[in-house]
């Protein structure tokens, strides 16, 4: 049986570290099998060195404890909150990790396994930092991860590591800021230009009817936009 063709495309942005990216990948998984949508993976790194996570938060102590807040509140809104281990990542050892090792290890996967792959990384490495607490700046961290998804360790080490892939990085972050991008997760929909609000699955179901009704009367090139009210993060 030929699967139809998707209803929608969405730009789905995110960062490895981001908690409520953690929120909103399970939920998109479920909305693209309901909508038969297009789901493209970006990356887009909020703090891209050790020496820009202290320039944001003064402190690697001090970025750890903030981003924890976070998770709290990210675990408040979640549907399943006990996924988060706020606990075991405030007593782990290593400072908390920015999100470029992440974003290349997504890239490499995207590389080996095409869009599938990447989505598969992605949530096997949210898994590993949100719920397990490790160290997702660390290279055999990423590569034991991504054997664990079913990719080979040395060729996925090797893409890991080419030039190449960093230049896919450097794309996604081009494109984020062709599109406005600025924070995680930002996800827009390609037919109309909408973003979507992060939320339950209702209400983005509710939010994806009405993207699937304005791209039923935009032209066949997609180009026509939905009004500024509809269009804001």
């Amino acid at each position: 049986m030929m699967r139809r063709a998707p209803t929608l495309t969405l730009e789905f942005f995110h960062d490895v570290v981001c908690g409520w990216c953690f929120n909103l990948s399970p939920r998109l998984r479920a909305l693209a099998r309901d909508f038969d949508l297009d789901i493209r993976h970006r990356t887009f790194v909020l703090q891209d060195s050790p020496a820009r996570m202290a320039e944001v938060f003064g402190s690697p102590a001090a970025a750890k404890e903030t981003i924890l807040g976070h998770w709290a509140a990210c675990a408040a809104a979640s549907d399943a909150p006990e996924r988060f281990a706020i606990d075991r990542m405030r007593a782990a050892a290593f400072d908390y990790p920015h999100g470029l090792p992440g974003a290349l290890a997504c890239q490499a996967a995207q590389r080996l396994g095409g869009q599938d792959g990447h989505w598969r990384l992605f949530d096997a490495l949210q898994d590993a930092h949100l719920s397990q607490a490790r160290n997702v700046a660390d290279t055999e961290v990423l590569v034991d991860v991504a054997r664990s998804v079913g990719f080979d360790g040395a060729t996925f080490r090797y893409c890991l590591m080419d030039g190449r892939t960093r230049m896919a990085v450097e794309a996604d972050r081009a494109m984020a800021r062709h599109l406005g991008v600025r924070s995680v997760p930002t996800v827009i929909v390609a037919e109309t230009g909408a973003r979507l609000r992060n939320g339950p699955l209702n209400d983005l179901r509710a939010q994806l009817q009405k993207q699937l009704r304005w791209a039923g009367r935009s032209p066949a090139t997609g180009a026509a936009r939905t009004p500024a009210s509809e269009t804001r993060p």
